[in-house]
């Protein structure tokens, strides 16, 4: 049997430690806001200690963004996946979107809405990690409603890109809305846009989403 380095696995918990208040700090007030010495502060660690387990700032940053898409991927993308592919899986993915939103999985709302606004005009590893994001997002919208045009339930002149680019408007409008006024009615109207916008696709017999 492999024995476990036992500093290897106290180094392990301290970086998740570390990486689950940087993603509360980052959703609220950005990745600039992360500094070793106010995470040393604030979980009773040493300085070297939190330098030793990233590096540098940046790559605290980049971590950060890393951790939030695992844990989005956790909470939205694997439990949508469970569901066939059609537009009830499409659906399925939205609802999932909307209640990470609302159930402020991050407390600043979509983590990565917050850093695409903040390093959309910069340029470095920070603005292509963004980028990267926002990319992966859109094409695995994109994806799931083409699985849905090949599984028969959207019409086949569905302009998949175009219908994508729309879901996820309505998807960040409801979150930018919720966070700024601190109320939820804007879920329900995008939740009443998606439904509209699948509907209109759907091929003819296919399963319509029901705005509860």
């Amino acid at each position: 049997m492999t024995r476990v380095d036992g500093r290897v696995e106290r180094g392990n918990r301290t970086r998740q430690l570390v990486l689950r208040r940087t993603v509360e700090i980052a959703s609220v007030e950005g990745l600039e806001a992360l500094t070793v010495g106010r995470l040393a502060a604030e979980l009773e660690l040493s300085k070297s200690g939190v330098f030793a387990l990233f590096g540098s700032k940046q790559e605290l940053q980049l971590a950060t963004v890393r951790e939030a898409a695992r844990i989005f991927t956790e909470r939205v993308l694997r439990p949508a996946a469970e569901t066939p592919a059609g537009i009830g899986r499409v659906w399925r993915l939205c609802e999932l979107w909307l209640e990470y939103s609302r159930g402020r999985v991050f407390p600043g709302g979509c983590f990565f809405y917050g850093v695409m606004a903040e390093y959309d005009a910069r340029t470095g590893p920070l603005h292509d990690a963004a980028v990267r994001a926002q990319r992966d997002w859109s094409a695995h919208v994109e994806r799931t409603l083409d699985e849905a045009r090949t599984a028969g339930e959207l019409r086949t002149d569905t302009d998949v890109p175009q219908l994508a680019f729309e879901l996820v408007a309505l998807l960040e409008t409801a979150n930018a809305l919720s966070v700024l006024h601190d109320e939820e009615s804007a879920y329900r109207r995008a939740r009443v846009g998606i439904a509209g916008r699948l509907r209109a696709a759907a091929a003819a017999g296919a399963a319509l989403p029901q705005v509860p």
